[in-house]
Parts: C-alpha cells; sequence; structure tokens
C-alpha cells in the first residue's frame, strides 16, 4: 500500500492530485497565477470542489491567461456570475480581474515567477513534519508573501491562502515523512 499524506484519503481525484501535482515545483508564471486564483476561490470550500471545477473554471477564465482577463470589466463579472460550472462569488470574479493587472506588473517587471521564487532562494523548503497536525496553516513566509502580493495589488490572497498555494506549487514540501512523495 502507498503511503500518502491523510488529508489525500480515499478520493482517487484527491490521490491523483496529491501524487503528481501538489508539492511538484511550479517555475511557470502564468501557471502559478491559476494555482494561486484557484486557491483565492477555494477559500471558505473544499479543495476537493476546485479540483473538480478546475476544468469548468479554465474554461470560462480564457485558460487563465491573465492578460486575456486583464481587460475584462463589469460585463464579464456579470457573465461569470450565471456560469453554474464554477464558483460563483462576485468578490472572488473581481478579485480575479484585478489580481491579472497585478499579476501584469510584477510579470513585466522581474517575472511573477522569479518574484515568489525568491522567497526561497530558488529551491523548495523541504519539511520534516511526523504527522498531518504538525503542518502549519501559515508561517512568517506567508505572511510576508501575503503583504507583498497585497501591496503589489493582489486579492483574496491572506498568509493562510498564501501558504496552501505555496505548498501546492511546491515552493514548501509539506508532503509528511512517511508519504511516498517527501523529499521529491
Amino acid at each position: 500500500m502507498v503511503e500518502r499524506c491523510r488529508w489525500a484519503g480515499d478520493d482517487p481525484i484527491y490521490q491523483a492530485y496529491h501524487d503528481t501535482e501538489w508539492g511538484v515545483p511550479e517555475y511557470d508564471s502564468r501557471a502559478l497565477w491559476e494555482k494561486l486564483i484557484l486557491d483565492g476561490f477555494q477559500a471558505g470550500l473544499s479543495w476537493i470542489t476546485i479540483l473538480k471545477k478546475r476544468d469548468n473554471f479554465r474554461a470560462a477564465f480564457a485558460g487563465f491567461d491573465p492578460n486575456v482577463i486583464a481587460e475584462w470589466g463589469d460585463e464579464d463579472v456579470e457573465r461569470l456570475l450565471g456560469d453554474a460550472g464554477i464558483i460563483r462569488h462576485r468578490g472572488k470574479i473581481s478579485a480575479t480581474i484585478t489580481n491579472a493587472r497585478a499579476w501584469q506588473k510584477i510579470e513585466a517587471e522581474q517575472g511573477f515567477d522569479t518574484f515568489l521564487w525568491d522567497y526561497v532562494g530558488g529551491t523548495p523548503l523541504i519539511n520534516h513534519w511526523e504527522t498531518q497536525a504538525d503542518v502549519p496553516t501559515q508561517t512568517p513566509l506567508s505572511v510576508q508573501v501575503s503583504k507583498d502580493l497585497k501591496k503589489a495589488g493582489f486579492k483574496f490572497c491572506g498568509p493562510t491562502i498564501i501558504y496552501a498555494f505555496m505548498e501546492a506549487c511546491g515552493l514548501v514540501n509539506d508532503h509528511i515523512v512517511t508519504c511516498h512523495r517527501h523529499g521529491r
């Protein structure tokens, strides 16, 4: 039997996500932005809800192309509020448009990937948690990244969302030590 982090449970969707995506270092600016937006939509919901709707999100949000989304306005917000395939939350939808504009600025200045990976020196931080209960929901680093993103104009990027994002994108490897993905 394969040993996984407890949160992956028995759901095949969760297990596949755990085994192939979560904690794998992501260095593509657009892909990082997509994951940040999805983590923002997850706030207050379960991650499985987002995973099951991810393809719908990609279709509704132009493949998560921030350069396209940055041009959107109120009519696009209204259109998306009518899309039953995504999470229909006005604040999160509006924040996605705002975040696309903020992403453009960071991407032009230094690259969104560089901006994020500089926080960890370009190399994932590998933790050695023994149980899922040991894993924090936020850290001083996620607090700092959150503050810096907010200063750059991002929304829905509090320290807990940012820590989950950092785990998902492999900036931090929080697979527990008994998990087959720890240290990879």
